[in-house]
């Protein structure tokens, strides 16, 4: 036999060897003894612990964590939205919110917006005033107002809470209690959402007492986001049937379809502004009368613009009409001041609405 010829000191080394294999394959086994018996063991067990039991470790170790590794709950989005009280809160001191709009495009809605806000601010400048427009990818007040290469942020980055709307703001170089938030250009009409658009209103309401909004045409979203949280609305319509047929569309919509329908409440002044109008050609049954354009919409008229060079001239300028020094004088200027002054409450004669008079050579001469 091969142990019989070992050296007695080899024989001593074998035995040792075999015994500390014994040893180690009952540690072995112990330790799995050790693992099945104990399952809150903090020992890996990953080759012994079943789907279910780690588990349920899992569960077990969320539980004991102290609260600051515990996960997060998931945050709202629109937690840090601000909201609009609800209408006629006799608490709530808020500015009012004016929407300009219409039916039908190309009335007139941009440029009687940008005369009407720097209007108000010029007549009351202890009051604070601020217009926005609400044509997502087709912005144009800015170049009405001539702050076309100031615009930094627009309604979308308020909205996506990119910047805050202070930051958003630009204030007019004329008259410091004016201010205007631009739309995007890069964004689409999606982009507006029912809780972002009443942040960025409830935040304006809270330090401006007029907020006008500049809606695009149509029951669109831009629109229709513009009219629901509308307090007063100003409806544009040019006198011939197609613009007043779609204006009446949208005084539809506003009754039915805004905040204060939704609640109940007392229901949003609606008003009618004439623009483009020209006396003479309704008086040759050319073009829509004033009066027919009441019987058709029956609601309170604001304004009658009379049809003026001076509009395209003063849009190119980025001056609106109302202001223009160098169109004071203009029928159009004259005709959106008395708009204003009626829509704070003066009575106002009514200008610019009837045909004058034919002069002597025009009678004989045609």
């Amino acid at each position: 036999m091969l142990s019989s010829r070992l050296s007695p000191l080899a024989s001593t080394a074998l035995r040792s060897a075999s015994s500390s294999k014994a040893s180690l394959a009952s540690a072995s086994r112990s330790a799995q003894h050790l693992l099945n018996v104990l399952p809150n063991s903090t020992v890996q067990r990953s080759n012994f612990a079943t789907a279910k039991q780690k588990k349920k470790k899992q569960s077990q170790t969320i539980a004991n964590a102290p609260p600051s590794v515990r996960p997060a709950a998931v945050e709202n989005p629109n937690a840090h939205y601000k909201k609009l009280p609800i209408p006629d809160d006799p608490n709530a001191t808020v500015g009012r919110i004016v929407a300009v709009t219409s039916g039908k495009g190309g009335v007139g809605k941009t440029t009687s917006a940008a005369s009407f806000a720097m209007g108000i601010a010029s007549k009351k400048p202890d009051k604070t005033v601020c217009v926005i427009d609400f044509d997502i990818g087709l912005r144009n007040l800015d170049i009405h107002l001539g702050a076309e290469r100031r615009v930094v942020f627009d309604f979308i980055n308020v909205i996506n809470n990119d910047c805050t709307v202070s930051q958003a703001l630009i204030k007019d170089k004329r008259f410091e209690n004016l201010s205007m938030l631009a739309a995007s250009q890069t964004k689409d009409k999606d982009s507006l959402t029912v809780e972002g658009v009443e942040h960025v209103l409830a935040s304006l309401a809270e330090s401006f007492d007029y907020v006008i909004l500049d809606s695009p045409a149509g029951i669109e979203s831009g629109a229709r986001h513009a009219m629901y949280f509308a307090d007063d609305a100003i409806v544009v319509t040019n006198p011939e049937l197609s613009s007043c047929r779609d204006a009446d569309k949208m005084i539809g919509f506003i009754s039915a379809r805004s905040r204060r329908a939704e609640m109940d409440k007392t229901a949003v002044t609606q008003t009618l502004l004439i623009t483009r109008y020209d006396p003479e050609r309704a008086d040759k049954n050319e073009s829509l009368s004033i009066s027919d354009i009441q019987d058709l919409l029956g609601l309170d008229l604001v304004g009658v613009i009379p049809e003026s060079k001076a509009i395209l001239t003063c849009t190119n300028l980025g001056t609106p009409v109302i202001t223009s020094s160098s169109h004071t004088d203009d029928p159009a200027s004259g005709a959106y001041s008395d708009m204003v002054d009626r829509f704070l409450g003066e009575e106002k004669e009514w200008r610019f609405t009837t045909a004058e008079p034919a002069s002597f050579f025009k009678r004989i001469f045609g």
